[in-house]
């Protein structure tokens, strides 16, 4: 069932965008906080945020999708 169309596609990018610049700041903010963080240099860490905030997304699009 298409509720938007292009519309939704557009929204979800924009949203995939936001959290992977969220996951990348949270990565820094993650790196300079934890002590056992998975990253020793910055472009690490923020690799690391980023991944995991287009992850995210990637997941509620998932479940999302299987439910129709």
């Amino acid at each position: 069932m298409e509720l938007m169309g292009i519309t939704g596609v557009a929204a979800i990018t924009v949203i995939a965008i936001i959290c992977g610049v969220a996951g990348g700041l949270l990565g820094l903010l993650g790196m300079a906080v934890m002590p056992v963080f998975p990253a020793e240099d910055v472009i690490t860490a923020l690799a690391v945020g980023i991944v995991s905030g287009l992850a995210a997304t990637g997941a509620d699009q998932i479940r999302k999708q299987m439910k129709e």
